[in-house]
Order: structure tokens, then sequence, then C-alpha cells
């Protein structure tokens, strides 16, 4: 043996243990799926499999506007290797008024077209070149009518649907309307339509029960109000419908469309075998929701100091066919329409109505984005007006606890709205590209562009952004969480759905926080279990977490009370520390462990935040739980003669409330202000006369690493908002409302342009006569 062998194999010297790895609430947990995932086993809804399996596949429509003739289904049902063909008159039920986004719309359409992509017929087939086929082989007449594409032609237009084709107006009337001030700017502005293309398959599995009774295996972020809503629509109650969520590959919006989730349950039912779809890249485009396009104009007064004096604008949502939670975002539009600052006067007129565009819906911020857009133009348009810096004149006019919305509401949590916009504009500015031919990459256009280092610009803008959480107007926000422990291992059973926000996280760290637990394992979800409502606006951080956690504190009271009993003490002067009982005068130390040890606890918890209440008809109200805020400050180039514009950096700071999970608060951060990079410069998704122009990755322009810029989170305020769970506020929301203001703002400030819609296409930024 040598004698470096020798050494290394002395017991004097010999390693020391390893560190315990951190757990519980403030440190970065590994997300309990990282494994699987970066290993292929973890089970999307694409991978499922069944005995006996059939393929479907469902027949759209090729029209945004037409008069079903007829539907001919002889060809489609005659061939070999069919199982069944299911149109509208095979649908035993209807969705219930008022439940569910797909409440006002059919399973398959009947008499009438509503919007391209909508589901005409469905087929199950022994293989999926068979289902395409068959679904081609049905002969459906149209008499094609005009689509009404224009949703300020909708007020006058036939009634495209038997509820009308206004979903929702609201007019919020605040302050004195003959208020005015000595400066005053105008603007219009267009926001156009985003999807939220997500980057795994929409996939299901659907398996009939012995009871005539159907399970979906679906990537739902809403299983309960899915399962109800299919559950309506087969004609069945409740509980003859399982959905049993499956892996989530990420989800912005509502992950999966009802368009081939229902027709899929007819199928496994009429055929009494299992059924699966996988939707292609185009059905997914033509099918789920997209972000609300949206017409704006405005008109701000500010006094000659530049603090504001009166809002006044219109807000017009197109909801494409279908109503969906466009109620929900105009609510929230109007309301954050002046911005996170002090508005004496506003007066705002907000509409929702239906086009035969294809259907808008839930996508992440929806409505505030579209508002941050154009009321940070107006900031921008007052501070050029005015001659003062674009910085100074939003901290003159910033909200603060205390202050009063538009809607009436006192803004009780906490609103740094200041500190987050002067952290980001102290922070030190990027340094200039320099005039090489090395890094000709650093040019607008990537390494292959056209353009030439003095036509670029650089420009600095400032975006300042609000977002609500949770449910609002009185929406009953609850969830419910279980909380067991056997034998030292914790089990959380909730049906709050993990879609990319890191929920099962969270329980992880709470249960181990609560009850120095080391192994926790959260459930698949199910509808067997009580319900948690959707994934968004950071419910599951504040509702779920808080079920979660006090159905830990009552399974830490179970453990901790007989110890107390034995030495005569409250339950109450016991702490539970690195995985240690002690009591407050050291009498009491023992191990978790040891005192779990052949033990079965277990507790049920419900979390419920105060109520809200809906919006008069004036517009006021204390609609919102909460409220989160964020500033960016954004730094791009912009070569003036090509309209090509590059983000440089992208400095952010959000008040959170309280940072659980440092990496994954950050992760979040930082997907958000990428996703606003693509909503500000490249994603549209084009529809003329209602028809999807290019639904595949090629047309539809996401961001890709190459396109993301540097992103700098500089300050983050923990002020706990005292009402909810942990403190902590919603994350994700907040960046994507906010950096496509900010780059607008940027782009702004580098052409002197107006820059008046989003995407910023190029023509917007070239600058003429240089």
């Amino acid at each position: 043996m040598t004698s470096e062998a020798a050494t290394a194999a002395s017991p004097a010297e010999a390693a020391p243990a390893p560190e315990p790895i951190p757990h519980g609430l403030g440190v970065s947990l590994p997300a309990a799926d990282a494994r699987a995932k970066t290993e292929g086993t973890f089970p999307y809804a694409a991978d499922l499999w069944a005995e006996g399996l059939l393929w479907a596949a469902v027949l759209r429509s090729p029209h945004a506007h037409a008069r079903i003739v007829s539907i001919d289904t002889t060809h489609a049902r005659e061939m070999p290797g069919v199982r069944a063909v299911v149109t509208h008159e095979d649908v035993p039920g209807r969705p219930v008024h008022g439940r569910g986004p797909a409440a006002d719309r059919p399973v398959f359409a009947s008499e009438v077209v509503r919007h391209h992509g909508e589901p005409i017929a469905a087929v199950a087939a022994d293989h999926p070149d068979t289902a395409r086929m068959a679904a081609a082989a049905v002969i459906v007449e149209y008499e094609v009518l005009d689509p009404v594409i224009d949703p300020e032609l909708a007020f006058e237009a036939e009634p495209l649907h038997p509820d009308g084709n206004l979903i929702r107006h609201i007019p919020l009337h605040h302050g004195d309307p003959a208020a005015a001030g000595e400066i005053v700017v105008e603007g219009q502005y267009r926001i156009g339509r985003a999807d939220p293309a997500p980057i795994g398959a929409e996939a299901g599995l659907a398996v009939p029960r012995p009871d005539g009774g159907v399970e979906l295996y679906l990537a739902s972020t809403d299983p309960h109000s899915d399962r109800d809503t299919a559950a309506a629509c087969f004609g069945l109650s409740p509980d003859q419908v399982k959905i049993v969520v499956t892996g989530v590959p990420g989800a912005t919006a509502d992950r999966e469309d009802q368009g081939f989730q229902l027709p899929l349950g007819l199928l496994a039912l009429r055929t009494g075998c299992p059924v699966k779809l996988t939707a292609t890249r185009e059905e997914s485009f033509l099918g789920h929701a997209h972000r609300h396009p949206t017409l704006l104009r405005y008109r701000h007064h500010a006094d000659a100091e530049g603090r504001l004096v009166k809002v006044e604008a219109q807000i017009l949502l197109d909801a494409g066919a279908y109503a969906d939670t466009s109620a929900e975002a105009l609510a929230a539009a109007v309301s954050f329409a002046c911005g996170p600052y002090v508005v004496p006067n506003a007066f705002i007129e907000g509409w929702a109505v239906r086009t035969n565009n294809p259907p808008s819906g839930h996508v992440r911020g929806e409505g505030a984005m579209q508002v941050c857009a154009a009321y940070e133009a107006q900031m921008d348009k007052l501070a050029k007006r005015l001659g003062v810096d674009p910085a100074e004149l939003r901290l003159r006019n910033a909200l603060a606890t205390g202050d009063v919305l538009p809607t009436g509401q006192t803004v009780t949590c906490p609103a740094p709205v200041a500190e987050l916009l002067q952290a980001v504009q102290e922070y030190p500015l990027p340094a200039l590209p320099k005039d090489s031919p090395e890094e000709d990459w650093l040019l607008p256009g990537g390494p292959e562009g056209a353009g030439e280092p003095g036509a670029v610009r650089r420009g600095v803008g400032y975006g300042l952004g609000m977002v609500h959480m949770l449910g609002a107007e009185g929406t009953d926000e609850v969830s419910t969480a279980t909380v067991k422990v056997q034998d030292g291992i914790a089990t959380v059973l909730c049906a709050a759905v993990e879609s990319g926000q890191g929920f099962t996280t969270l329980a992880r760290q709470i249960v181990q926080e609560t009850l120095g637990v080391d192994e926790v394992h959260v459930a698949p979800v199910d509808t067997d279990q009580p319900p948690a409502g959707p994934g968004c606006r950071g419910r599951h951080t504040w509702v779920s977490g808080g079920a979660v956690e006090r159905a830990a504190k009552m399974v830490r009271t179970q453990l901790l009370q007989p110890l107390a009993h034995k030495f005569g003490m409250s339950h109450e002067l016991l702490q539970i520390t690195d995985g240690k009982i002690t009591s407050y005068d050291g009498v009491l130390s023992t191990t978790v462990a040891e005192e779990l040890h052949g033990k079965e606890l277990w507790a049920t918890a419900q979390c419920r935040p105060h109520p809200t209440e809906p919006l008069d008809g004036a517009g006021q109200g204390d609609a919102f739980v909460g409220l989160a805020f964020c500033a960016i400050r954004a730094v791009v180039d912009v070569d003036i003669e090509l309209g090509s514009v590059r983000v440089v950096e992208l400095a952010v700071a959000q008040d959170v409330g309280r940072i659980l999970n440092p990496a994954q608060l950050a992760a979040r951060i930082e997907a958000g202000v990428t996703q606003g990079v693509g909503i500000a410069l490249t994603e549209n998704l084009r529809t003329p006369r209602g028809l999807l122009r290019h639904p595949d990755l090629t047309g539809y322009a996401l961001p890709t690493a190459l396109d993301a810029p540097d992103i700098r989170i500089v300050k983050l305020v923990e002020e706990r908002d005292v009402v909810a769970p942990f403190g902590a506020k919603a994350a994700s929301a907040v960046p994507v409302v906010t950096s496509p203001a900010a780059i607008a703002s940027a782009v702004r400030a580098a052409t002197g342009r107006p820059v008046n819609r989003l995407p910023i296409r190029p023509q917007a930024a070239v600058v003429t006569g240089q």
C-alpha cells in the first residue's frame, strides 16, 4: 500500500460526514420531478397506453363562419378499422350555463360554425392514420357566411351566438368627470393575438368504466371544472366521470383544449374501448384559447408638475367566438387601466365582444398585460411633453399602500412601487457594444444580420406593472389538502396541479418546515380528491399552500400534544428544528423520527381567503384579494434603418412578499420576462378573415435562447402580505405583464417613434431622414 493510500484510509483522516441537505421554506429545494423529466421517464399524456387502445381524430371547420347544411358520415363509418363516428347528434347533454369556460360552447358545431377550427365530428379507429383519413372522409356541406372579424363591428352585427355579441360591458366612474389637467396626451394602441404555444403535445386518454362512466387522463390544470363540464356534456353525474391528471409539460394558460377532451370521452363511451388522441401542433393552435387582441384609446390629464389628474380610456377585447374567461379578463383590464399610479379621477369604458376570430381566454396576465402596454406608452408621452425624465415622472405618481384604486378599493397589501422603480433606475447600465467585426453578433438581427453599426441606436425604457392574485369579484377561492405521516414518511394529497409553478416542491417544503420530516411525497392528482381550483394567478401558492400548511400544523399538534402532556406543559412550548423536538427549557429533547416511529397521523384542512365582491354598475368594489407589482428597465439596440430590435438587458425588481424557494422564484421571473420578450417583438398569431395563417412554430415565432436577453433580478422586496399564507405573492404573471411595456418604452426612447402596437413591427422602429 502506498503512503498516500495509507493516509487516505486512516480513520483519523477519514472524510467528514456529508452535510445534511437543507430543506424547508427559504431554501432552493430541487423540483421533485426534475430527474424524471431529465431522464425522459416523466409520464406525459402523449406517452399513455391501454390494452385494446383506439385512436381518435377530430374534424375541424375550415371556415371562420358558415352555416352547416348537412353532415354525411356514411363514408367514414364504412372505412375498415373505424369503430365510431360522433357528431352533435351523439352528444347526450350540454354544458351547464355558468359552469366552466365551456359553458357557452357546444362540443360539436351543429347549425353554424363560429370560428376556424371548431370541431364538427370525431372518429375512433384502430390506427391513427385510419382515424385521420376517416375524419377527412366526413362530408360537410357549408354555406359560407361573411365573418365578423373586427370587434368594433360586432356591436352592430347580427348575433353570432344565442347570448348575443356583447359578453360584458364595464363602465368605471371614479372621481369628478369635470376634472381636467393642464397637460393632455392621447393615444390609440393595439395588442395582437398571442398564443400560449405549449411545448408538450396536447394529448389525452379516455377509458370507459364498468358503471357506465368514463375516466379521462389529461394534462388538465383545473380537473374538477373539466370533470363537471364533461359530465354535463356526457349526460352523466359528476361521480361517473373521473379526471386523472397526467404529467403537465408546463402551462401558461388553460392547458387543454376541450374541443378534443370532450369528443375523446364520447368516443370511449360509444365504443366501450380506451381511446387516445394526440393533437398536432396545428390542432393546438386551432383549438385552445389565445390572448385577447385588444384595442385601447387613452387620454391622460396631468398638472404642470406631471402629477396625474384624470385618466380616460376605452378598452375593447376581442373574445373570439365564445365567452370563455373574457368577463374576468375585462374586469382586470378595466380595474388596472391606470396602472400602479395614483389617479384621483378615472373614467374607463370596457367591452368584451364575440367575433368569428379564434377564441380568447386565460393566458398569463390577461387583461393586465394589454393595458400596461398602453398606460406606459401614455406615461412616456406625458414625460416627453413635460420634458421630464420618464422614470422621474413615474416616481411622482407611484402607488403606495393606503392609496385608492380607481375601483374604490384601498390598497392594503404592500405596494413598494417607488422602491422597485428606484432599484432598476439605479442599477448600472450595460456597456455599449464594441464597433468591431468580432462583435457584430451584438447587432440587432444577429450574426448574419444585414445592419450596420452606424445605424444602431440604444434606448432605455421603463415599465411598471401590476396584477391581481387569486380569483376576483366574489370568486369563492378554496382549496383542501390532507397531510399523512406514517413511519416518518409524509404524504400530501391535494388536487392542486403542478403545471411548472412549483407547487409540489412548495408542498414538500411546507411539510418539512412544519413537521421536521425529511421524506415528503405529493400524491398524483385526480378528481376523487376535494377540489383545489385552477392553477392560475398564484392560487396554489396561496390557497393550496395555505391548506397544506394548516393540515401540517394539525398533524404537528397531534405529534406534540402527547409529549407536552407527559411533561406537563403546553404543546406550544415545544419546537421542531432540524428534525429535533425540544422544549423551551431544554428539559425535553428527542427526534421527530423517534416520536413518529410506528405511528400514523393525518389531518385534512381547507384554506379560504377573505371574500371579494363584484364590481358594481360604476366599476366600484373590493374586487381583489391581493396585488403584486413589478418594475422593469429595458435596454435595447435598434437598427433604425432596418427596424430590427435587440433586447440587450432587462433589469427586474419585484415585490414577492417572501422568498420561499430562491432558485424556483428566479426561474419563474426569468421565464415570465422572456415570455414578455416574445409578446413585445415576435409573437403574433395572424388571422386574416378569421382564418389562422401558418398555425405552426415556423409561422408563429417564439423567442429562443438566442433571443433571450441578459435578465438581471436587481431587487426582490420581501414585505410580507399579512393576509397571505407565508406572506408570499404570485411571481410569474407580473413580469409577463411588465416586460413588453418596458421594451416598447425603450424602443420609443431609441427611435423617437410612438410604438403603439404590439408586437413591434419593423416599420414602427424605422427612422427616416437620418
